[in-house]
């Protein structure tokens, strides 16, 4: 299990800072853990099933299309 930091999310999804926090409060985006007083991390296998979730959904919808 590997802990990454908000830099590689950003990185990895595409997404800014601003985006990652609205899902997050949406429910729609894996939560941070704690690392100590003002650090977080995400677990990154979460955050890449989460990836993998989103093509699902693309390859769904356009085989209906």
């Amino acid at each position: 299990m590997r802990i990454i930091r908000l830099r590689d999310v950003m990185s990895a999804t595409g997404l800014a800072r601003s985006t990652i926090y609205k899902y997050i409060s949406e429910s729609g985006f894996p939560r941070p853990i704690s690392l100590g007083d003002r650090c977080v991390g995400w677990v990154e296998s979460e955050v890449q099933d989460w990836i993998l979730e989103r093509i699902e959904e693309r390859d769904q919808q356009t085989a209906i299309a």
